[in-house]
């Protein structure tokens, strides 16, 4: 497949690259500093150099040729406000216009959604969440609110609580299931999980918990 991926100099980003570029995938990535990139791509990545909330330099890696885009990008503390929204709107404005369907994004656990089993550790998540983290809280909950409302695209995505190095396993659940402020995944199998939504319908408009 011809994939995009945004966010990938970042834990999770690099994570999805390496994997994708493992599995035989052509990839364009939008960064904005080339050299945090690895060393080894070879003639597999197309790397263009730019920033996501610009509109211009979005429109320019996403083709009629692609196939899907994996959205891995976190907030930090200095990050812009709003910034996995505003990326989302430009992304999914430059797919609307090149005609191509599949959105793969990672968003956060403590957006609460209706088919959570929301019991006191995932009220307790929503609430540290909010008050320690607000900012990657708020544009979580906004980035995912946009995309409700663009339903005729084919997006799905995961939602990880703690992310943290470790190993590739590719054993983790995937779901509504119960969650608190223990539970967690590695960047590298949450990269996995997103990996394993390029295809398919059983996740569509759905975002499910990403854990071990």
């Amino acid at each position: 497949m011809n994939l995009v991926i945004f966010g990938a100099t970042g834990a999770l980003g690099r994570e999805c690259l390496q994997q994708a570029t493992a599995a035989g995938h052509q990839v364009t990535v939008l960064v904005r500093d080339a050299a945090k990139l690895p060393s080894n791509l070879g003639d597999v990545v197309r790397v263009k150099t730019g920033d996501v909330t610009d509109s211009a330099a979005v429109n320019a890696c996403i083709t009629s040729d692609t196939d899907a885009v994996l959205f891995a990008i976190g907030v930090v503390k200095h990050s812009p406000e709003y910034l996995c929204t505003t990326a989302t709107e430009n992304i999914l404005h430059a797919m609307r216009a090149q005609g191509v369907k599949r959105f793969v994004w990672c968003g956060g656990g403590s957006t609460l959604l209706a088919e959570d089993t929301a019991g006191f550790g995932e009220k307790f998540v929503a609430g540290f969440s909010a008050f320690f983290m607000k900012k990657k809280h708020v544009d979580k909950a906004a980035q995912y609110e946009l995309l409700e409302k663009n339903r005729d695209l084919d997006w799905c995505g995961v939602r990880p609580l703690q992310m943290k190095p470790g190993d590739h396993t590719r054993h983790y659940r995937l779901g509504f299931d119960r969650f608190s402020g223990m539970s967690n995944i590695s960047f590298a199998d949450c990269a996995d999980a997103m990996l394993s939504m390029l295809e398919g319908d059983e996740w569509l408009g759905r975002a499910p918990i990403v854990q071990y």
